[in-house]
């Protein structure tokens, strides 16, 4: 970990826009965050977040990107963060046609798409659906995959606690089943989360934020391995040793379906590798990133 234990610290000398926009119907909550250094241009990453995630589940990776020359783009989902919460399920497919559009608004052409999670569910589904808007993808221990239920009832229970009774210690647990160690659970962390969560009082937004977690709604927007071998741009997949949906050697495997795939283990984290070790995760994705930077 960078040791960055609050967002302030990440961004607060850098060119910085944090405001909302409107897409569609959503009252978008963004982030913006310039070029900076000798190697600045044009190229844009957008940072995709896990379900009930937000922007600062990025805390330990958005400066790199900026001191490697990329535009950042961090969003909040419908439903997630500081978004309009929502009054209906939300599946992919809305997902992806927010994430369209708001590229649209903000006047994005072709962009490198970072997705922990559902983000990387989304990346995988939106690379196929509209390879003509991205340069590359970024999976960090993407979702979407069909397996055991138990992992996916867990992380459901204690969601569900988190926002209908959002103590410290509640909160807490729910980051606990995405992180594997606890000490990476920094106090600001946990505080955001308080405050999201207790926009939902009564667990409502959790409820349709969480429907691809039942198995009908999740089995119709799954990823299956046909998915991963159409991805149509580079990709850098990556896995760490702990992942609750697979070993290092399922990880392994589904990176290697992709046909301009890169893998990278994260040792020591479980399903939020981008946070736990960032360290070995900006230095891989900051050179994946370069290696691929355009020309044009």
């Amino acid at each position: 970990m960078s040791g960055l234990s609050t967002f302030w610290e990440a961004v607060a000398d850098l060119p910085h826009l944090l405001h909302y926009v409107h897409v569609g119907a959503w009252r978008t909550r963004v982030l913006e965050i310039e070029p900076v250094g000798s190697e600045a241009g044009s190229e844009t990453v957008v940072l995709a977040n896990g379900t009930s995630g937000h922007i600062e589940a990025w805390t330990q990776n958005v400066r790199a990107f900026a001191e490697a020359g990329f535009r950042v783009i961090g969003y909040d989902y419908p439903g997630h963060g500081y978004t309009t919460l929502t009054d209906h399920d939300l599946e992919i497919p809305e997902y992806e046609q927010h994430l369209i559009d708001l590229l649209d608004t903000l006047g994005l052409d072709r962009v490198h798409l970072a997705g922990e999670s559902l983000g990387g569910w989304l990346a995988v589904k939106f690379a196929e659906h509209h390879p003509e808007r991205l340069r590359t993808v970024i999976l960090s221990a993407p979702g979407g995959r069909v397996v055991g239920e138990q992992k996916v009832d867990k992380a459901q229970s204690v969601s569900v606690q988190a926002v209908t009774e959002p103590t410290f210690e509640n909160v807490r647990k729910r980051l606990e089943v995405v992180i594997h160690d606890p000490e990476k659970i920094t106090d600001e962390l946990v505080e955001v989360r308080r405050a999201m969560y207790g926009q939902d009082p009564t667990g409502q937004n959790m409820a349709h934020i969480s429907v691809l977690r039942r198995p009908e709604p999740r089995w119709r927007n799954r990823i299956t391995d046909e998915d991963f071998a159409a991805i149509p741009v580079p990709a850098l997949f990556v896995w760490t040793d702990h992942e609750p949906t697979g070993d290092e050697a399922e990880g392994r495997r589904l990176a290697e379906l992709i046909p301009d795939g890169e893998f990278l283990l994260v040792e020591g984290a479980a399903h939020w590798p981008q946070w736990e070790g960032a360290d070995v995760f900006n230095a891989a994705a900051v050179a994946f990133l370069q290696k691929h930077r355009s020309n044009e």
